[in-house]
């Protein structure tokens, strides 16, 4: 189902939203937010030099760091008498990025998470069940404002305490399931701890994850799970920019389809910043144009991805993003080597003999990076050979993907920890 006629507008229509969007914002935080109009006036544009959707590169970029330099309401666009909500990230690396939201904010973001929720194949009959916290954090609030549109029926159940999340599944009827890829993983563990076959027991046929980056094969490892009947699909978001909402992927799981009536995306060099053509890989730039509160210009994502607009076969005509390959700010600098954790979850979870829950660690020795990989086995043995066998096999394909050697560590099953929220599979001690 296509929740809005938007998503089916022509390129001509949509770019005329656009370009009127923009000039509005430009010429509104230009006025009312001293912080943006110095970065203007240091870039030497004026809001009367926006006058097509290509004049966007004339524009400064904004950062992570732009929004904690003028913690809490520096870079808002309105009085906070003015705000109905106020979320912030955690602030565990520094001041955290605080967002707020008018009443025409919060409708947009219910209308985006709607559509989101519709391509992931939401409807009116479902019992969705949201593992997100509730609190600060965007994630669950925004995805149940919108599945509560779309007229689904709402079990705000956060996360934790996951044998209670499945006996609701069970009592509920639950059919959605709202999480991360880790703990949606992690609550299919469980079901079977409690003697409980998710894909046959359980009534879950769509999960709608985000929060995190999905892999094909985390999918692929939902589906061994949940059953391959289940339909999952990624969706994307960040606080800074709404909360869930930005895109997501339909039916067809080619890509996230951008709410573009709402966001502009680029794709730029991370280490330039220049602005790089449809279809090459680089660091995704979203410059919010529907947004009264924090209307954020060519924000800066550090996630990396590509776009394509080419017409979808869902009938969607906003463009398409790929899912993530990873973060530039998670990428791994080993030895001259850049790694991204997401190439050594692809070789993880290639071999059926592990499991899909591993941890990465980088150590100095000397004047040497030294990187070791340890991830569970899918069941224990007891065979020194079978071990041996099964290490030796990572290691060389971590070696062919990664062009670098790493230790493995086979641990036994359950040994390594569990997240409910965003998955912490780094640990990078080079520092100590």
């Amino acid at each position: 189902m296509i929740w809005s006629k938007e998503e089916t507008l022509s390129r001509a229509e949509i770019e005329e939203i656009q370009l009127s969007r923009l000039k509005e914002t430009v010429n509104r935080v230009y006025k009312l937010v001293p912080a943006y109009r110095e970065k203007m006036d240091k870039a030497g544009v004026k809001p009367e030099d926006i006058v097509t959707l290509k004049d966007l590169a004339k524009l400064p970029f904004v950062t992570k760091q732009d929004m904690r330099d003028n913690y809490p309401f520096g870079l808002f666009a309105v009085s906070k008498d003015k705000l109905l909500r106020i979320h912030a990230s955690s602030g565990t690396t520094g001041k955290p990025t605080v967002v707020g939201y008018t009443q025409a904010d919060m409708d947009t973001w219910t209308e985006c998470v709607s559509r989101i929720a519709c391509m992931g194949g939401a409807t009116e009959k479902d019992v969705a069940q949201i593992c997100f916290g509730y609190g600060m954090f965007t994630g669950a609030l925004g995805l149940h404002y919108g599945l509560e549109r779309v007229g689904a029926a709402i079990i705000p159940s956060s996360t934790g305490n996951s044998e209670k999340q499945i006996m609701y599944m069970q009592d509920f009827g639950t059919t959605l399931l709202v999480a991360t890829p880790s703990y949606a993983l992690r609550l299919a563990e469980v079901a079977k701890e409690m003697g409980i076959d998710p894909a046959r027991d359980l009534k879950i046929k769509i999960g709608l994850v985000g929060s995190e980056l999905l892999t094909d094969a985390m999918r692929a490892e939902m589906h061994k799970v949940w059953g391959d009947d289940m339909l999952v699909t990624s969706n994307y978001g960040m606080s800074e920019l709404m909360g869930p909402g930005v895109s997501g992927e339909c039916e067809y799981l080619c890509g996230m389809h951008i709410n573009e009536d709402f966001f502009i995306p680029e794709i730029i060099d991370p280490v330039t910043g220049e602005v790089l053509p449809e279809g090459e890989e680089g660091e995704l730039v979203i410059t919010c144009i529907k947004k009264e509160a924090l209307p954020l210009i060519r924000y800066r994502t550090k996630d990396i991805t590509k776009l394509t607009y080419e017409k979808c076969k869902c009938g969607r005509t906003f463009c398409r993003m790929a899912n993530l390959t990873g973060r530039s700010d998670d990428m791994l600098k080993i030895r001259g080597v850049n790694v991204f954790p997401s190439q050594i979850e692809e070789v993880i979870l290639s071999f059926n003999e592990l499991g899909p829950h591993y941890e990465i660690i980088v150590e100095r020795e000397g004047y040497s990076d030294k990187l070791t990989v340890r991830v569970e086995l899918a069941h224990v043995t007891d065979s020194f050979r079978e071990l041996e066998d099964i290490s030796r096999k990572v290691r060389n394909k971590l070696r062919i993907i990664l062009g670098l050697d790493a230790k493995v560590l086979l641990e036994s099953p359950n040994t390594l920890q569990r997240f409910e929220g965003k998955a912490k599979r780094i640990k990078d001690l080079r520092s100590k």
